[in-house]
């Protein structure tokens, strides 16, 4: 009997470290997929090199996630302007804290090719309804849902899921969706952890001929991030495609989770890291992949610090 109740005592704790917490919330989101003509180098040039780029190379017609209002009411920004320059690539920034639940209601809205879509989720809890994953002859609607039909994914926020995550299209049609930018990333933040001042989205991928930073490609196309000295700056850093890349800011360093100072991270294909520092270098500096092929290639971007 005293066994017993060791053991039913132990299982209540692991309970209670599974339950929510007291601040835990119900996080409602409206997702769409949507169509949208691209341009990966609006201002038509690679600035560095000060070459022009074909417009037949840089603009084609995708489908990409796009943040609601409730009941896909009307659209809206997928983040901040700070954290993504205002693209709409990559997808909507899912901001949770641990213990929260969230609902993603997804409605497949591609007029562009009606093909299936879906949102599979990397770093936090689900049933295997909320998978997002196409297995033939296994999975249900959530991994393939049809042009005009809708989808709710419900996650949990657990305790292992502090960190920066992918989510992607897990359909049918999940090669030709990662390849026109249908991704986006969860930012989960600990029980007690701080809201960082600044929040920037990177995400690495090919874009047709280019290397591209959330779509774009070079300077004065990529996102330009900007903090001031003094603020909690947090880099949301992620790979999507088949290459691996290397992450590097210029005149800054930070710890790895062994506690080295390092100043550039690798980051493979739907793998992600956070890295986080209290800014106090003013200038204008540049963040880029430093596979220098990829950054050749587009993978380049500004980041500039202003004084108080």
């Amino acid at each position: 009997m005293r066994r017993l109740l060791r053991v039913l005592a132990a299982a209540g704790t692991l309970a209670l470290l599974g339950a929510p917490s007291a601040g835990a919330r119900v996080i409602d989101t409206w997702v769409a997929a949507v169509p949208t003509s691209w341009n990966s180098v609006p201002n038509g040039r690679d600035a560095i090199e000060g070459t022009p780029v074909d417009p037949a190379d840089s603009i084609f017609p995708t489908v990409v996630y796009r943040r609601y209002t409730p009941h896909w009411g009307r659209p809206l920004a997928n983040a901040a302007r700070s954290s993504a320059d205002g693209l709409s690539i990559p997808g909507p920034l899912l901001r949770a804290r641990v213990g929260d639940r969230l609902r993603i209601h997804f409605k497949n809205m591609d007029t562009l090719r009606r093909d299936p879509h879906s949102m599979h989720f990397h770093g936090v809890g689900y049933r295997p309804s909320s998978d997002g994953a196409y297995i033939p002859g296994f999975s249900g609607r959530d991994g393939n849902v049809k042009y005009g039909r809708t989808w709710t994914y419900r996650l949990i926020a657990g305790q292992d899921a502090v960190g920066v995550w992918p989510y992607h299209d897990h359909s049918p049609s999940m090669h030709a969706s990662i390849e026109g930018g249908m991704f986006g990333m969860l930012s989960i933040l600990g029980p007690h952890e701080r809201v960082p001042d600044r929040e920037f989205e990177v995400v690495f991928s090919p874009f047709g001929k280019f290397m591209a930073i959330d779509g774009r490609a070079f300077v004065g196309n990529t996102p330009v991030f900007s903090s001031t000295v003094g603020q909690l700056v947090q880099w949301d850093v992620m790979a999507m495609g088949s290459d691996f890349h290397t992450f590097h800011v210029h005149g800054h360093r930070w710890l790895t989770p062994g506690g080295r100072p390092s100043d550039t991270q690798t980051v493979g294909p739907a793998e992600s890291f956070r890295i986080r520092w209290r800014e106090h270098d003013p200038g204008t500096w540049l963040y880029h992949c430093h596979v220098e092929d990829h950054m050749m290639r587009g993978m380049i971007g500004i980041y500039q610090v202003s004084r108080r």
